[in-house]
């Protein structure tokens, strides 16, 4: 049987633990795997200051980050943005509005660029009515935009003519 050894992990290691966590492996595990491939170093004492202290600078940024993330919310939650579009027949738009076109309305509106793969839309909207969307920000902040999608006023019986074009 081999004897333990004490390792700082280096990166996420699946089974074992994540990056920055002291843990105690077998001799060949750390020996043989974690080390080699850089998943761990040996646990000494200058190593263990150095993960701490890159450990406590990770957490002030991150609570940094939170908290630009926190105001972010605060300004996104309950804003409601209207779209004017063109309809046919039981109001179905002749397009649709996506998130690139909510991300374009929002920094027009409010003037934030937001990035379109933030904007948790499953579909594209393609008929009136009100719609709740959430905006991922970090973790568990998901503020909520309230998307107003109406009818510009077409004939539900004309169909779209060649210059016609949706105006999102």
């Amino acid at each position: 049987m081999s004897a333990k050894m004490k390792v700082l992990l280096t990166s996420d290691v699946e089974h074992l633990g994540k990056a920055g966590e002291l843990k105690d492996v077998s001799g060949g595990f750390g020996r043989n795997y974690l080390i080699p491939k850089r998943f761990a170093v040996l646990a000494t004492r200058g190593q263990i200051r150095q993960a701490e202290e890159r450990m406590s600078a990770q957490r002030r940024r991150t609570d940094a980050g939170r908290k630009d993330a926190e105001a972010l919310a605060a300004r996104i939650n309950g804003v409601s943005l209207r779209f004017v579009v063109k309809v046919g027949e039981h109001d179905r738009l002749y397009g649709s509005v996506t998130n690139v076109d909510i991300a374009e309305k929002l920094k027009a509106q409010i003037g934030l660029d937001i990035d379109r793969r933030k904007i948790d839309l499953e579909d594209p909207i393609k008929r009136t009515g009100v719609y709740t969307v959430k905006v991922r920000l970090l973790g568990d902040l998901e503020p909520a935009l309230n998307i107003i999608v109406e009818s510009e006023g077409v004939p539900a019986d004309d169909g779209p003519s060649d210059s016609d074009v949706p105006q999102i």
